[in-house]
């Protein structure tokens, strides 16, 4: 008779700490929730790392190609003020 109740009594305890196992993986600090949720942020931040480092290295090399001269001072009035220099012709593609 002792028997049967310290089973049912070993088997509640064992019950209640998987339940509480249970509980913190899926809902408690460092769930699986939790981590996959870390995850994507921190591939986010991966992703918008990737592209600030290519912008600056756009950047960094306009920054070299301005202090090569006038060349590309020149180049940068012509593609995004239109201008022209004298003596050189002007013509516009429409496609």
């Amino acid at each position: 008779m002792h028997s049967k109740i310290l089973m049912k009594i070993i088997v509640i305890i064992l019950l209640v700490l998987i339940g509480q196992l249970q509980y913190r993986l899926w809902f408690g600090d460092g769930s699986i929730t939790e981590i996959n949720t870390y995850q994507t942020r921190l591939n986010d931040l991966k992703l918008q790392v990737e592209e600030k480092k290519h912008r600056n290295e756009m950047l960094y090399a306009e920054v070299l190609d301005l202090r090569k001269g006038q060349e590309a001072v020149e180049e940068r009035a012509r593609d995004e003020l239109g201008m022209i220099k004298e003596g050189e012709t002007f013509i516009q593609v429409i496609e």
